[in-house]
């Protein structure tokens, strides 16, 4: 089904050679490693060197849990106007169900900003972020910045990359994404899906044969072969949006004319051109997909890459849920989690369905969805499905070709454009419920259960199509292979109207005049101190899971009405991992708040000070966490800012789940630290003489004085590479005051 090349390869003559089958010269190795389509994307857009990149995007894009605080930030550090297409969606907070007034408050402040700085705003319900950015904004060629993990607009030549605010805002700044060369992946697709095989199964699929082994992380994938002709541009966007999933750095597909298609048929022909790869072309690693033999997948909880057949589930359910029962208990910390109690008879039962946001909502899904349920009936029992159209002119199409009617008919509540089933904010299971989603993710407590309040649901991925037979037979979980209905679905066309008349188009068009509108929730970030000479850091929270999400680090779901609010938000930091965090950490701050009045450290300090021999003159104080992975999944800035507003220093980690959360923590004026072994408890010291010299020279090693239990050891952390700015970005304690002093 998926084979790993575990080296490199060229594509050359339609095929995928291993290089040591290749038998070519060193210097046309290297002339085809210029041969991908991301080296030419990044090459357009490089102010760098050939391998330390220093990438302006043509576009960037935000939705209405992350655009506030990035309009903050850049205005804080000197924003005039936006100086490239940004767009501005209401997708995430779009119900307006929690806190009051204060989601609709973010939302004209939005507008109030797109007005002021000159940026496109898409209101609430019209299109979840990445429909509209695909519909839109995505150019063959062309480089897009979003702040979110799914910004992945690969399949209609686009190299996309999801990244958290900070990175949009030295964008807005004018300043540039700076990374390594990533290296690239050649994934190689031949055959043709089976009927009832959708795009969620071959992401689950590709998911589970890549993540765990971190064999594409921070890599960008290059989709390639004769098996993409025999994909429609749903199934290839389908596809590529759940590349975040596998943790690489971006995506990009061959174009074609069916890609020439989907821009004519959204008025856009004039962005489309012909995209592939030299022949030949070098990939330092290789994947190859046979299409064919790929069956309905199903990613049970409590992640995308916890991947099996949906054939297998079904025939020894008992024996694989128990395993995902045993995992849910040790989340929630009792054994009253159940998943084995959903079989009866043999068969495995869910309670919902739910076909939604940027992987489930687009048009061919749907229409599938309807073809299986047609003259069938969801039941009136405790199963329920929930369809969400990705944009109004998804919708429109729907209604006129008669599918929204026949879903309807059948039982399905259809709801508009919302990603909250993505993330916690909508059609939150029961306790103890199964859910199966065609949505992006699955991670424990995303779906909006809160282990620590002893609430747990699950939600299990799988496609719109084996959804579909799933409700068709009442919930009992069944393969789309096993569905008798007709593949073929009624053309689709857009209607451009809709956007024209209600989005505000107003990229490039800034008036400086107009004034921002803020709520009462809306607050500036905190003052951030610089980085001291010497450092000294408190252990204040020591997570041992072998990956620690965003969701864990800061949750999803009712906290999105508070990302507004630095303060308020930060209130929810690690609460469904740790909940005795905030008070430790505000602890540690009260303390450095009483060493900065005082000029001396508090008597609480007097004695760790004295063990470790703290400079008092010099030295700030802040806190950390130590984690094993953590970042896994979201781009959410949040998770490091919660960190940063309670005193946060620094996080310890063997390695970082994503380059975006490593970002995040750089740009928020904390140190990255790595460690080869996490010997850490809560309550531990740490103490870092001359931090300030040795971030400035570039030190990876970092000597460290370690207090633990009375005794003080010397260990060495590491920072690993930092470029000048994020250096300085580190030293003057966060990117508002690294471009307030610049």
């Amino acid at each position: 089904m998926i084979k790993l090349i575990r080296g490199g390869c060229y594509y050359m003559g339609g095929a995928l050679v291993k290089e040591n089958q290749a038998f070519l010269t060193a210097a046309q190795k290297e002339e085809a490693r210029k041969g991908t389509m991301s080296w030419r994307i990044l090459k357009e857009h490089n102010r760098g060197s050939e391998n330390d990149l220093k990438i302006k995007f043509d576009a960037i894009a935000s939705h209405d849990i992350t655009y506030v605080g990035i309009i903050q930030t850049a205005k804080a550090s000197g924003l005039k106007e936006f100086p490239l297409s940004y767009t501005l969606t209401n997708c995430h907070n779009s119900l307006c169900a929690v806190g009051g007034t204060i989601n609709e408050d973010d939302h004209v402040f939005g507008l109030s900003a797109a007005k002021k700085y000159g940026a496109n705003f898409v209101p609430p319900h019209l299109a979840v972020i990445h429909q509209y950015m695909r519909e839109m904004e995505a150019k063959v060629g062309r480089m897009i910045l979003g702040s979110d993990s799914h910004t992945r607009y690969g399949a209609l030549g686009t190299l996309a990359v999801g990244e958290g605010g900070p990175e949009l805002v030295k964008q807005i700044l004018n300043q540039t994404y700076d990374i390594r060369r990533p290296e690239t992946v050649a994934v190689y697709l031949r055959g043709n899906l089976k009927k009832g095989v959708g795009p969620q199964d071959v992401a689950i699929a590709l998911c589970g044969a890549v993540f765990k082994n971190g064999f594409v992380k921070n890599k960008i994938l290059e989709f390639v072969g004769p098996g993409i002709k025999n994909l429609s541009m749903d199934y290839r966007n389908g596809i590529d949006v759940m590349t975040t999933e596998t943790a690489c750095l971006s995506s990009i597909w061959e174009t074609d004319e069916k890609t020439r298609e989907y821009y004519k048929i959204h008025g856009r022909e004039q962005d489309y051109k012909e995209l592939r790869p030299s022949d030949p072309a070098y990939y330092d690693y290789g994947i190859t997909v046979n299409l064919s033999s790929i069956e309905p997948m199903i990613a049970l909880p409590f992640h995308p890459s916890n991947a099996y057949t949906v054939r297998e589930v079904a025939e020894h359910p008992a024996e694989i849920l128990a395993e995902v029962e045993a995992a849910g208990r040790k989340l929630k910390g009792d054994d009253s989690f159940t998943l084995t109690d959903k079989i009866r008879d043999g068969k495995l039962y869910v309670s919902q369905g739910i076909i939604a946001g940027c992987a489930g909502g687009m048009y061919e899904n749907i229409a599938e969805a309807y073809e299986i349920l047609k003259g069938k009936s969801t039941g009136t029992d405790e199963f329920s499905l929930s369809v969400y159209p990705s944009s109004q002119p998804v919708y429109k199409v729907l209604v006129e070709n008669g599918y929204i009617g026949g879903l309807m008919d059948a039982g399905a509540i259809v709801k508009t454009a919302f990603c909250g089933p993505c993330f916690g904010a909508g059609d939150v299971p029961a306790n103890n419920g199964l859910s199966i989603r065609h949505t992006t993710r699955n991670f424990e407590s995303r779906e909006g259960s809160k282990p620590a309040a002893g609430q747990l649901a699950a939600v299990a991925l799988m496609d719109a199509r084996s959804i579909a037979a799933t409700a068709a037979n009442g919930g009992m979980l069944t393969p789309g292979t096993e569905a008798e209905y007709t593949k073929k679905v009624k053309k689709y066309f857009f209607d451009a109207q809709i956007y024209q008349n209600r989005v505000y188009m107003g990229a490039g068009k800034a008036h400086r005049e107009e004034e921002l509108k803020y709520g009462p929730n809306i607050a500036d970030w905190p003052k951030m101190i610089p980085l001291g000479r010497n450092l000294l850091i408190k252990t204040v929270s020591v997570i041992t899971d072998p990956v620690t999400t965003t969701d864990e680090l800061i949750p999803s779901g009712e906290t999105s009405s508070y990302r507004s609010n630095p303060l308020k938000l930060a209130e929810f930091a690690l609460s469904r991992k740790d909940p005795g965090y905030v008070g430790r950490a505000k602890a540690v701050k009260a303390d450095e708040e009483i060493r900065r009045e005082t000029g001396k450290l508090p008597e609480s300090l007097a004695k760790a000070a004295e063990k470790l021999g703290v400079a008092e003159e010099g030295t700030i104080y802040g806190s950390c966490v130590v984690a094993v992975k953590p970042g896994d999944g979201s781009a959410r800035e949040q998770a490091a800012s919660c960190q940063r507003v309670l005193g946060g220093i620094a996080n310890i980690a063997k390695e970082y789940a994503t380059k975006r959360y490593r970002s995040n923590l750089i740009n928020w004026g904390m140190l990255p630290f790595t460690a080869e072994k996490l010997n850490f408890k809560v309550g531990d010291y740490l103490y870092i003489e001359n931090i300030d010299r040795l971030i400035g020279e570039g030190a990876d090693k970092i000597p460290a004085k370690h207090l633990s239990g009375g005794t003080v050891r010397e260990i060495e952390l590491s920072v690993g590479a930092l470029t000048e700015d994020e250096k300085n970005i580190i030293l003057k304690g966060c990117l508002i005051n690294f471009n307030s002093v610049r």
